[in-house]
């Protein structure tokens, strides 16, 4: 019986915030297939119009490899890199199917909106732009890269509409 660990499957890569093209170079040129998947949105900055390309899933991306204990160490060892996502057992593979339709979807250039990164009450900061420094509530997305949080002051709060890249989920602990 063939080990599922040595044939080359898809799998889900963590990497640190804002890392994504340089984990993707540094795979790249050790010679591994990588897919990140990007969007086109609008700039957040205000005096600028342009459309500009993010990852789909920020902080994440593909990699088709086997897992080869030695291949495993190349990747987890490649800088940005965080983990490869799976289960106390290890890397979990996702399907062929799902890498493609992934594919089809950001060649289309349809807008692609995700909403499982955040959920309603989830504690968040806000890294960037006027209101850098600011926690507050992930209340929900407003489309187009754009979320709205509640922010708590003097006892009520006061609901602020960000950029979705500007604001980063707090862990449970420092929420």
């Amino acid at each position: 019986m063939e080990d599922k660990r040595l044939t080359r499957q898809w799998y889900v890569l963590h990497t640190k915030s804002r890392h994504e093209q340089v984990v993707l170079e540094g795979l790249l040129k050790k010679s591994m297939e990588v897919f990140l998947p990007r969007v086109k949105v609008r700039s957040a900055r205000r005096d600028r119009r342009l459309m500009i390309e993010v990852p789909l899933f920020p902080g994440y991306l593909f990699v088709h490899t086997d897992l080869h204990p030695r291949t495993h160490l190349e990747i987890v060892k490649t800088t940005g890199v965080v983990r490869l996502v799976g289960t106390r057992s290890g890397p979990v593979p996702v399907a062929e199917e799902t890498v493609a339709s992934l594919r089809i979807m950001v060649a289309s250039e349809m807008p692609i909106t995700t909403g499982s990164r955040l959920r309603q009450g989830d504690r968040v900061l806000v890294v960037r732009g006027p209101l850098a420094g600011v926690t507050g509530s992930f209340v929900r997305y407003r489309g187009f890269g754009r979320v709205v949080v509640n922010v708590e002051a003097l006892g009520q709060f006061a609901a602020v509409e960000v950029d979705e890249g500007d604001v980063e989920l707090l862990p449970p602990v420092l929420g």
